[in-house]
């Protein structure tokens, strides 16, 4: 059960160090090199450090080795003196020696067997052993034939030689070994340069390139976003994430602002043309009313019925050019803080009777605690109205409206919403419903203001609309309006 348990924590602490890593992100990948590097140092480190210590070691036995040869060289002298001049005295001398080599062979009975084999080792201590023995029974007074022992002399000292050559070999490969070490850190360092150079070129510049080339594309007005399929490490793919999102909003507020500027224009336009056709149309509309009361019972019916006509049609003149001069008016209008439900029952209460009249059910639903919005009470029952109005003229007999109050998806908007069950909007219709003078409606039917007005206004807001709408499934505008954050501390979309 501990050892689970033990198990279960050093996943968890390895995994939050992995997070906190951030393996994919141009942090951790550096962090993984350097890391790697300095295991691989650090390896290397320790690898000379017992190289090293193998050489020290080695080079001290050495020393074992030539202290062995030279005393097994000074029993042969005694040997030798002893084979010229018959004088067993000096071959009982080497006995000194022959206990050094002893002592020697001692301390080298742990490397001895390694350096040649145990079969080497147990051979040469034979020999020795044998030798003594010789030596031993000649100073005792035995008869050995001169020629043994100068055998077995010779065998201990091609013995010692052998390992003594051996020996040095051993260092000499140790010490070859040594001098690689140092070429292995700097193809270390060079390969973390290469990784380095790698990352930066593959994991920054490539896609900083793409995003450059980009940037300078959207400075020409092309706002397509970046498809990059190289390597992406997690700032570069954030960067990326944020530039794309960035040029979605540019494109949708340069389709934003080329309508506004549009709208703007004609708004220019049309103000002085409306101004000049006011005074015109009232005198118009002024002369038939005065020729109706003056000469009203002189006149046959057909005159009076075309006076009528004209006034009729002045009449609607004016409101042509009200609407124009409303379209057109760039003034900031006052504004206070509003309810949403004030809004929703003062728009509703001036159409309620329109919908009485065609025999249309209007659905209405506010959402609750809704915080109060900044805006202008007459522009915005304006705005709601003519949605509502139009999709009043959209929407059969027996159909349904509705319009919802609600939080938008959107942070710190309000969204109020406007759907009927007609017809719908086609698509390439959708494109041109805010500009100005488009119609749907009849001939005299529409002045094509409606929405260019209600879309001026909510711009005024600091406000969106957005039109969803399929043919024959019917259409959802809605109205997206800022909400006052101060009067709503603490809420939060869920």
């Amino acid at each position: 059960m501990n050892s689970t348990r033990a198990v279960s924590l050093f996943h968890q602490w390895s995994q939050s160090w992995v997070q906190r890593l951030r393996l994919g992100s141009i942090k951790g990948k550096i962090l993984m090199v350097f890391g790697l590097t300095l295991v691989l140092i650090s390896a290397l480190t320790a690898l000379n450090y017992w190289n090293l210590s193998t050489l020290k070691t080695r080079m001290e036995l050495s020393e074992r080795y030539d202290d062995l040869l030279n005393n097994i060289l000074e029993v042969r002298r005694f040997e030798k003196n002893y084979l010229i001049y018959a004088d067993k005295q000096n071959l009982s001398e080497s006995t000194e020696y022959l206990n050094r080599i002893d002592t020697l062979l001692a301390a080298l009975a742990d490397d001895l067997p390694l350096l040649d084999g145990k079969a080497a080792f147990v051979s040469f201590k034979n020999s020795l052993f044998n030798y003594r023995q010789f030596v031993e029974r000649i100073s005792a007074g035995d008869s050995i034939p001169p020629e043994m022992i100068r055998i077995l002399g010779k065998t201990l000292t091609d013995a010692a030689d052998h390992f003594r050559v051996i020996k040095r070999k051993r260092i000499h490969a140790t010490f070859l070994r040594s001098l690689t070490i140092p070429f292995f850190v700097l193809a270390i360092l060079v390969g973390l340069m290469v990784l380095v150079f790698q990352l930066i070129s593959e994991g920054l510049i490539k896609p900083l390139d793409v995003v450059m080339e980009t940037t300078r594309s959207v400075g020409r007005g092309d706002f397509s976003p970046i498809h990059y399929s190289g390597v992406r490490l997690e700032e570069i793919a954030g960067l990326i994430e944020a530039f794309n999102q960035m040029a979605q909003e540019l494109e949708t507020n340069q389709e934003d602002l080329i309508q506004t500027r549009k709208i703007a224009a004609i708004g220019t336009f049309t103000a002085g043309i409306a101004h000049e056709l006011n005074n015109p149309i009232n005198n118009i509309a002024l002369t038939a009313e005065s020729l109706i009361e003056e000469y009203g019972e002189d006149i046959d019916e057909n005159c009076s019925e075309m006076l009528q006509d004209i006034q009729s049609q002045a009449d609607r003149a004016a409101d042509i050019v009200k609407n124009l001069l409303d379209f057109s008016r760039t003034e900031n209008p006052t504004f206070s803080q509003l309810a949403p439900a004030l809004i929703l029952t003062s728009t509703v209460n001036l159409v309620k009777n329109q919908f009485k009249i065609v025999g249309l059910q209007l659905d209405t639903s506010i959402a609750k605690d809704l915080p109060e919005i900044r805006g202008n009470m007459g522009n915005l029952q304006q705005v709601f109205t003519n949605l509502l109005l139009n999709a009043v003229h959209a929407t059969p007999s027996g159909g349904k409206i509705g319009m919802h109050v609600e939080l938008a998806d959107s942070p710190g908007f309000v969204k109020f919403t406007v759907e009927d069950t007609g017809a719908g909007i086609p698509p390439k219709i959708q494109e041109k419903i805010f500009e100005p003078f488009f119609t749907t409606k009849e001939v005299g039917k529409g002045t094509g203001l409606g929405l260019s007005v209600s879309f001026a206004i909510v711009k005024r807001h600091g406000g969106r609309i957005e039109v969803v709408s399929e043919p024959g499934q019917g259409t959802k505008v809605s109205v997206l309006l800022p909400y006052v954050v101060n009067d709503f501390a603490g809420w939060s979309v869920g």
